[in-house]
Parts: C-alpha cells; sequence; structure tokens
C-alpha cells in the first residue's frame, strides 16, 4: 500500500536512504532534511514494513522532481517502482506541474516510464541546490530526464 509519509516513518526512510547512498546510488539525507521534506514523501508498505520509498519535490512553477526513489532489493521486478513515480506524477499533474524530473544513474529505468533525457544545462540552476552539497559535484555521471505532463 502507498500511503503519504507521516512523521513516525522519518527513522526508516532516513535508513533506507543512508543504505543506498553508501552505496553511491543516492546522495544521504540527514533527519532534519528529511523532516523538513516530509510532505514530499510517499512510501509503500507490505505488512506494516516501509519496502519502497519515492519523493516529489516541486522546484519552481513549472517543475518538480522525482528524488529517493527506493524499492528495497527482495521487492524489486514487481512494479512497485513504477507505481511510486505514478503517485508522485498524479500529484504533480494535480499541483499544476507542466514537467517532472530525474537525476539518476540508471535512465534506461525512466525511459521506460515516458521520461526523456535532456541536457542538465538547460536545466534552471535551482535543480542545482542539493547537487552543490554533494562530493561528486560538478561530474556526478547522473543523467537529467524530464516527463511531460
Amino acid at each position: 500500500m502507498i500511503e503519504k509519509a507521516k512523521v513516525s516513518d522519518v527513522p526508516e526512510i532516513q535508513k533506507l536512504i543512508n543504505e543506498y547512498a553508501e552505496k553511491d546510488l543516492l546522495l544521504p539525507r540527514s533527519l532534519s532534511d528529511i523532516y523538513e521534506n516530509l510532505r514530499d514523501f510517499y512510501v509503500l508498505k507490505i505488512d506494516g514494513k516501509i519496502v519502497g520509498i519515492c519523493a516529489l519535490h516541486v522546484i519552481w512553477e513549472d517543475l518538480g522532481e522525482i528524488r529517493s526513489l527506493i524499492v528495497k532489493r527482495e521487492y524489486e521486478k514487481r512494479g512497485f517502482g513504477r507505481n511510486l513515480v505514478d503517485v508522485c506524477l498524479r500529484e504533480a499533474k494535480f499541483l499544476g506541474l507542466k514537467r517532472v524530473l530525474a537525476l539518476t544513474y540508471i535512465p534506461e529505468y525512466f525511459k521506460k516510464l515516458g521520461f526523456v533525457e535532456v541536457d542538465k544545462r538547460t536545466l534552471p540552476f535551482k535543480v542545482w541546490s542539493d547537487c552543490i552539497k554533494c562530493p561528486k559535484f560538478p561530474d556526478c555521471g547522473e543523467f537529467a530526464l524530464l516527463y511531460y505532463l
């Protein structure tokens, strides 16, 4: 079941994000950052345990970003990632956003979901606010993809 994240979910969200950050797949997130952005997050729970997360972060008047898409390895290949992204895209449409960005090391996954690759240099500077905190900046190897609503 996918639902909006709650305050009580934050420690588990952070643990999941930071597990993947240790593998250089995501940026690590502090508890403070997750609490401040809690309304962005959705969680996928099975038997009361969080097995997947995804966030939609509003960047600008017409642009949102899919962040922190994770499905635990043992739950992959079941469509849960697609379901999490779909929930975020529906919210983006409801909010009136025109485009949704994904910065990723696995562009093929997002292309299957209808995202198209774009040149990172065409994106507004506001997009790079998190990137500046990254030790890999400015050459991290991530791909930029957009979904047009």
